[in-house]
């Protein structure tokens, strides 16, 4: 699942129910599946930011005496090759990982969203100019994309978070223009030109804000997609470098072990899982109920 690919379903929602069926209070009934997703991803978000109240021993330090060790009351994941405790690792790891996805999906939407509705309201060189390298950009696989950027700036953190954005920012401008040319001719913002408003002045308080609601459920949607492309440009050696305790890190270390011990490869593989099924659970909730669908999915 992409960013890309949920386009078309949330371009729909405007039609289906938009900001009134979003905010309708009848739409809010939580979901069993839903509330166990969100549970998880507070229990990730705590990983994230306060590790140490999760995990005693830090991610760097070893145990000589029991490398490889399996699953067991001293180390709960057992440990890798060099005496780390995998919990520990796992759970400082979700930092990275969580990080790499918000960061990715942020960048993505403050790009996409203004260059949006700048090819909205610019005039048609601008417009053409704008959905021209969208077109050449989407036509490109994602993984691909974020690819080639990592191979022009080189790997690590900030620039593995940096080809993700980029390869997430075309689905973003698409639907920001989409929503902008829906919101420019609206009665609104025709009354607001014919106050005298600056251009400038309707764009920030008229045109972004009515855009944004369609574009967060797009985000929502597209954080798991960043976390498994950050985790696979890591499991590639392009994301954190060691010894971050990245998941997809980890994992690369972990496939060449599994002869001899699976515990290492085996929990930051299901944290990856474990995570972005939770936000892609969360996500398609926020979509249905932007959507205007019944908790049970009926129309």
């Amino acid at each position: 699942m992409s960013a890309t690919g949920d386009l078309a379903a949330v371009e729909g929602a405007v039609g289906k129910g938009g900001v009134a069926g979003w905010l309708r209070p009848a739409r809010w009934a939580v979901r069993p599946a839903v509330a166990v997703a969100w549970a998880v991803l507070a229990l990730i978000a705590v990983a994230a930011l306060w590790p140490g109240l999760l995990a005693g021993r830090a991610p760097d330090a070893t145990d000589a005496l029991n490398p490889l060790a399996h699953p067991g009351s001293a180390h709960w994941f057992g440990t890798d090759q060099l005496g780390q405790d995998v919990y520990s690792r796992v759970v400082h790891g979700a930092r990275y990982s969580l990080a790499g996805g918000l960061g990715a999906t942020a960048t993505a939407v403050l790009v996409g969203s203004l260059l949006g509705v700048l090819a909205a309201t610019s005039g048609r060189a601008v417009d053409e100019l704008v959905m021209r390298v969208t077109d050449i950009l989407l036509a490109f696989p994602g993984l691909l994309l974020a690819l080639l950027v990592v191979a022009v700036l080189g790997p690590g953190t900030v620039n593995s978070t940096l080809a993700i954005s980029v390869s997430m920012v075309p689905g973003f401008v698409r639907l920001a223009r989409g929503q902008a040319l829906v919101i420019r001719d609206s009665d609104y913002v025709q009354a607001a030109r014919v106050l005298g408003r600056s251009r400038t002045s309707v764009l920030l308080r008229h045109l972004l804000p009515n855009a944004l609601p369609p574009l967060l459920v797009l985000a929502t949607v597209g954080i798991g997609s960043a976390i498994i492309a950050g985790s696979s440009l890591s499991f590639l050696g392009l994301g954190p470098q060691p010894p971050a305790p990245e998941w997809g890190a980890m994992l690369a270390q972990g496939r060449d072990l599994l002869d001899i011990s699976w515990a290492p490869a085996v929990f930051p593989g299901a944290a990856i899982t474990l995570t972005v099924l939770a936000v892609n659970v969360v996500g398609r909730d926020l979509q249905r109920r932007f959507e205007g669908r019944p908790a049970d999915g009926r129309r």
